[in-house]
């Protein structure tokens, strides 16, 4: 890795941050124009990807930060970047993203999370907590306590609550101790500063108060340099659509939230698959009171595609049947609610404006992202993998971004300038 690499990434704390996420390499400067014209005090993380990411679109840790400091430098940003190495589950992981300069390490538990926990009856629940006992130490030293926030809402620690997070996340936070620490041996190593965020999102079930509570002290305890924690939020956060809740039941779970992280750290709330969840933006950054990271990928993508869809409309309806033949296994490990017969084919849209209204949605026809358009961005969405790896679509579609770099700069900008401002309003 170059000296160049090194000393442009930087840890950004406790500053309001946005991940940009890219999946191609060729959109920073979009992200870059959406900063310059909305970012209004929030920092930008330019290189980010997950592992899951990277496997698909078979792109290395380097290619991801190479890409995006290129393109920030080829666009002229001169403020600081953050580096995002996302879903990290191994030390592997961790060696391979700290080798290419990431400085933000999301570690991502969920493997060693009971998604069933929240449904176990008594009887099933104590069997299953005697099995776990032994990965939760910190049992006895939570039970029994109250704590009440400045919100108002008072967080109860009894025998059920402290079972219920013993036997969910146990060896959840066991796991990210051990990765906590090993982050923290190979940055030393380097000698470069860092941060940690960590993932308990990809929940079937809201984070409750208290589990949050017990996640975030233990890891604080443990001497780890928590700079953010991503709850699994109440409502749904499904992928490329807006937010699908009540979004004044959203914001007093946020306060409360946001309560006990400032009580603990302070540390920020981080939104995860936080692309188009524009209705929830300004709650987030009230209830956090700026204290917060979103974290997009899949909806550069979508853009992507877009600029597709306006150069190459042959191109873009063989992406759509593509698409359409792999959702259904590709959605697997996506929280996706679109289904097949929910959106027509490309052979009953002949017009090609309809086609990209019907799959990728225009902003000031759907507003916000709802609508129809809904289940076409889904299927899009999830199945880029499939798409960029392909030996035929996949340079297809580079080849239409290369030859178009200013639509793709002037969607992307547009697209998030919208995220931006939304989060701004809040602040």
């Amino acid at each position: 890795m170059s000296e160049d690499h090194q000393a442009t990434c930087v840890t950004l704390g406790l500053s309001p941050s946005f991940g940009f996420g890219d999946r191609i390499g060729l959109a920073t400067p979009g992200h870059v124009e959406s900063m310059k014209r909305s970012g209004n005090g929030i920092e930008p993380i330019f290189p980010q990807q997950s592992i899951r990411e990277m496997t698909r679109t078979q792109r290395s840790a380097q290619q991801v930060m190479d890409d995006a400091l290129g393109g920030a430098r080829m666009s002229g940003w001169s403020g600081p970047i953050g580096a995002d190495a996302d879903h990290l589950k191994t030390p592997e992981d961790v060696n391979d993203t700290a080798d290419a300069g990431f400085t933000f390490f999301t570690i991502d538990p969920s493997e060693q999370v009971d998604q069933q926990a929240d449904d176990y009856d008594e009887a099933t629940l104590r069997g299953k907590f005697a099995a776990a006992r032994e990965q939760a130490p910190w049992f006895d030293t939570y039970l029994g306590r109250a704590v009440d926030l400045p919100t108002g809402t008072k967080i109860d620690l009894n025998e059920e609550a402290c079972m219920r997070a013993a036997v969910k996340y146990g060896a959840a936070i066991h796991r990210t101790q051990q990765l906590g620490d090993h982050i923290l041996r190979v940055n030393e190593t380097i000698g470069r500063d860092y941060e940690i965020e960590l993932s308990v999102d990809e929940t079937d079930q809201p984070t409750t108060l208290a589990e949050h509570y017990i996640i975030a002290d233990q890891c604080l305890q443990g001497g780890m340099k928590l700079v953010s924690l991503a709850p699994r939020f109440i409502g749904d956060l499904e992928k490329g659509v807006d937010y699908k809740g009540d979004v004044q039941a959203l914001e007093k779970s946020l306060n409360d939230h946001a309560a006990v992280a400032e009580l603990l750290g302070p540390y920020k709330l981080s939104l995860h698959s936080g692309s188009d969840k524009l209705s929830m933006y300004p709650a987030l950054a009230r209830a956090t009171r700026g204290r917060f990271h979103v974290k997009t990928a899949g909806t550069s993508y979508l853009e992507a595609i877009r600029v597709v869809a306006r150069h190459d409309e042959p191109l873009f309806r063989r992406i759509i049947d593509f698409a359409r033949d792999r959702y259904d296994t590709d959605k697997a490990t996506y929280h996706v609610s679109a289904t097949l017969q929910a959106v027509p084919p490309t052979s009953e849209l002949a017009n090609a404006m309809r086609l990209e209204q019907v799959y990728l949605e225009r902003w000031e026809d759907v507003p916000q992202g709802r609508g129809f358009s809904e289940p076409g961005r889904q299927i899009l969405h999830c199945t880029f993998g499939s798409v960029l790896t392909d030996t035929d679509l996949g340079p297809a579609v580079q080849s239409v971004l290369l030859a178009h770099p200013e639509t793709y700069t002037e969607v992307l900008a547009d697209h998030f300038s919208r995220h931006l401002d939304a989060l701004a309003a809040g602040m």
